[in-house]
């Protein structure tokens, strides 16, 4: 009876302190979370004003500034990559877990596919510059941006998806051929509705990347603050989107510190709206 007093004594002694763990780095990670945000929100709300956010003038000597083009311009990052990366990264992720044979092939390409996901942007940008622009003799433009962005995301796009697709129960696919069903339909009335959340989390999680990277877009898409001239010409401009526009505020320092801030604070309250309604959908859908 002690030695069983013991050990229950001694397991609840490890519960309690495993759970305190857990509090204090939620608290801790939330806290850290909180104080950022309010940080560059403190910092950038005097130059958050209408004529910075909807106009798109640069003026350096006069400190007249707008990052009306810079937004424009992610915006057209955004959906060009999305256009591209988003069906390739689904009909891959479907070939792999549905179609191909597994083998040391197969183990390749997802290990492959897995290290890709890891590399650092600036070596995707690196890329870019070298195969869009060197080899095809193209300039800065949107267009480079996107077909890079596009390669960068591919990964994340097909490793999430394809968790999704194999987390889809065996036994729905059983049923379904049981019915007498082909592997086409099982695919599109089984297969892809059970993995539309990781579809999802793939793409909020690219839309998050997209929004903060700068420096693969330096190299490709540039740092013009032009505004668009037509719908479709303007892909084969150069752009800088707003994590450019804030590199580039931040890289001058002095005063200009003051609209880094105001950007930071943008691109913040963007992503948050953004993950917001992502997850106001996700619960609508369930």
């Amino acid at each position: 009876m002690e030695n069983n007093s013991i050990c229950r004594r001694r397991i609840n002694v490890g519960d309690i302190a495993a759970r305190i763990a857990i509090y204090l780095s939620t608290g801790i990670s939330i806290l850290v979370t909180v104080g950022i945000m309010a940080f560059i929100i403190y910092k950038g709300y005097k130059s958050l004003t209408w004529d910075f956010v909807f106009s798109s003038a640069f003026s350096y000597p006069y400190e007249h500034y707008g990052i009306l083009s810079n937004i424009i311009n992610s915006l057209y990052i955004i959906f060009g990559t999305l256009i591209i990366a988003l069906p390739i990264g689904i009909i891959s992720s479907i070939y792999l877990c549905e179609y191909a044979r597994r083998g040391i092939l197969t183990s390749a390409i997802e290990f492959a596919v897995e290290i890709l996901t890891g590399i650092p942007s600036i070596i995707y940008g690196l890329f870019g510059y070298m195969y869009f622009y060197i080899l095809f003799k193209h300039s800065f433009s949107i267009l480079s941006g996107i077909f890079t962005l596009s390669v960068m995301i591919l990964p994340t796009i097909i490793r999430m998806t394809g968790e999704s697709i194999k987390a889809t129960p065996k036994s729905y696919r059983e049923g379904a051929i049981a019915l007498g069903a082909g592997r086409l339909l099982i695919i599109r009335t089984i297969v892809l509705p059970c993995s539309l959340s990781g579809i999802a989390a793939s793409i909020t999680l690219s839309i998050g990347r997209i929004m903060g990277e700068s420096a693969a877009l330096i190299f490709t898409a540039g740092i013009s603050s032009s505004m668009p001239t037509s719908l479709l010409s303007h892909f084969t401009q150069s752009g800088g989107t707003l994590s450019v526009a804030l590199f580039q505020y931040m890289q001058r320092g002095g005063s200009e510190m003051k609209y880094a801030y105001a950007a930071a604070a943008i691109l913040l309250i963007i992503v948050l709206l953004h993950n917001i309604i992502t997850m106001f959908i996700r619960r609508k859908e369930y």
